[in-house]
């Protein structure tokens, strides 16, 4: 599952053998108006196709396979530049919660693709904006704002039994500071799964079966 707003082309470069691993790529759809993260997972669930599955997500896509994990058996759920509770939230997130100032964001410059880079990916991009053209997939005003409202009120207290997190030793949106129990990436961003792709065909393959 890719991080908000982002396609399954963040994935382009992880290249697992196909003789030990079936992959299949989730998309984002629009949430229902109304809807919470616990029904949008439960819709999601509805495209796991095989029992005993291991869930992966990137970034927001990450706290998305822990919500789905509570719905259906999976072997296992890695999470990759994302948190595994409420307590891992950045402070400025913390603040959000309660202060509601993430309602002010200007999200409806969605269409601004540095803009939008900047919520999804933590990064100033002008420099590669025909790049993170590839990457951005959603640019929906309504769909970033539930995604930001529905991360910054996440309740999870607890991380999943069954959980791997990696997580970028430079990661900008969420801060190594505020991570516990995690493999970490060296020198790794918050777009690590595109830019140190090689670590994860190294790392992965021994991180789902293990």
């Amino acid at each position: 599952m890719p991080g908000m707003a982002a396609g399954k082309a963040i994935f382009d470069y992880i290249e697992l053998s196909g003789d030990v691993f079936d992959m299949y790529y989730l998309e984002w759809k629009m949430p229902v108006n109304g809807s919470g993260l616990k029904q949008y997972a439960r819709e999601m669930c509805k495209e796991i196709i095989h029992e005993d599955s291991v869930l992966i997500g990137v970034s927001f896509g990450g706290i998305l396979v822990q919500e789905m994990a509570k719905c259906i058996n999976v072997r296992k759920v890695i999470i990759i530049s994302s948190v595994k509770s409420r307590f891992e939230l950045p402070k400025k997130m913390l603040f959000a919660r309660y202060t509601k100032v993430h309602k002010l964001l200007p999200t409806g410059l969605v269409n601004n693709v540095e803009l939008l880079a900047k919520y999804a990916f933590g990064e100033t991009v002008t420099k590669r904006l025909e790049l993170y053209e590839k990457y951005l997939f959603v640019r929906d005003k309504d769909y970033i704002d539930w995604c930001i409202d529905q991360m910054v009120n996440w309740k999870q207290k607890e991380p999943l039994g069954n959980l791997v997190h990696i997580q970028g030793e430079k990661d900008a949106v969420f801060p190594l500071e505020n991570i516990e129990n995690c493999k970490i990436v060296k020198n790794g961003t918050h777009t690590m799964i595109i830019h140190r792709a090689k670590w994860f065909n190294e790392h992965l393959p021994a991180i789902i079966l293990e």
